[in-house]
């Protein structure tokens, strides 16, 4: 990771982290318990990937980090909530994220999948009405819009259906790219495209370009995913390594071999470069970020 990148990224981190505890509702109000999951869940954890690249894109584009902290909270409400319910044993039945117990064993499943609604509702209430996001009604409705759909059946929940339903089953390339552009990359995709509507008057063909670098990176991102669960460790990822060749899950490993899938991640990075190159030195961010993707260890 470049020191650029490295210092960035904390900033982002340090930044949402300080809007996410700002936004999220005191342990003290009632009902006191769902609160105290939700801030259990949000606070103190995760890369915040989706974050940064909100960050990152503004920052490629001018636009100041204040006037996108409110869709960095948002849409990382949405992934906590997705976390949340993915762990429920009627999901992938997890013990473990962000390096510490999942919700429903740290409180119970009602409660977590309380929490995870609640997030939800939490992420479109901060794109409707806080104060942070100054661009046009008009983009304001239309992040609402990309949040929503890319949260829903045509996205990530959707993709999520289509996870499950493929357990034990042999997918091609075209399916296991289909599933994850729905589950892991319409959210990462959704967290650059609203960064892009915070500016009014952005030139359509660099919208276009950088929402084809998402693409790329959601689904270079789902491959290292799929990378490490195999490679790596429970303490180094945060959450139970393993789990999903246990559960006889379609990966890109499984369906490429380990240097297929590798050289899959490499070629989605190169596509993603590709695409920012209408952009100069104020993409830098963005390529780096693209390449700490395939790089990182958890």
């Amino acid at each position: 990771m470049s020191n650029a990148l490295k210092e960035y990224l904390s900033f982002c981190q340090q930044r949402v982290e300080q809007a996410l505890e700002l936004r999220l509702p005191s342990e003290k109000l009632l009902p006191q318990k769902l609160h105290t999951a939700m801030r259990y869940c949000v606070l103190d954890g995760g890369k915040r990937m989706r974050p940064m690249l909100t960050y990152c894109t503004a920052k490629t584009l001018g636009i100041a980090p204040e006037a996108v902290d409110g869709v960095a909270c948002a849409v990382e409400f949405i992934h906590v909530y997705s976390l949340i319910h993915d762990d429920l044993p009627a999901m992938d039945d997890d013990d473990l994220r962000r390096g510490k117990p999942t919700c429903h064993i740290a409180f119970d499943e009602a409660t977590a999948i309380l929490t995870g609604d609640a997030l939800q509702a939490m992420a479109f209430e901060i794109l409707a009405h806080d104060a942070s996001i100054s661009t046009s009604a008009a983009n304001r409705l239309q992040m609402i819009t990309t949040l929503a759909k890319a949260s829903g059946s045509q996205g990530m929940v959707g993709g999520q259906a289509i996870d499950l339903e493929s357990v034990g089953t042999q997918l091609n390339l075209p399916e296991l790219e289909n599933m994850h552009i729905h589950k892991t990359g319409a959210l990462i995709r959704a967290s650059v495209t609203m960064a892009t509507l915070a500016k009014a008057d952005i030139d359509p063909v660099m919208a276009t370009k950088l929402d084809h670098y998402a693409k790329c990176i959601g689904l270079s991102f789902q491959v290292k995913d799929d990378i490490l669960d195999e490679e790596s460790d429970t303490a180094t990822l945060g959450k139970t390594q393993g789990k999903d060749k246990e559960n006889a899950k379609p990966t890109y490993p499984a369906l490429l071999g380990m240097a297929g899938a590798k050289q899959k991640a490499q070629e989605l990075h190169e596509k993603a470069i590709d695409n920012l190159s209408v952009f100069g030195v104020e993409a830098d961010l963005l390529r780096d970020l693209s390449l700490y993707i395939i790089q990182r260890d958890h």
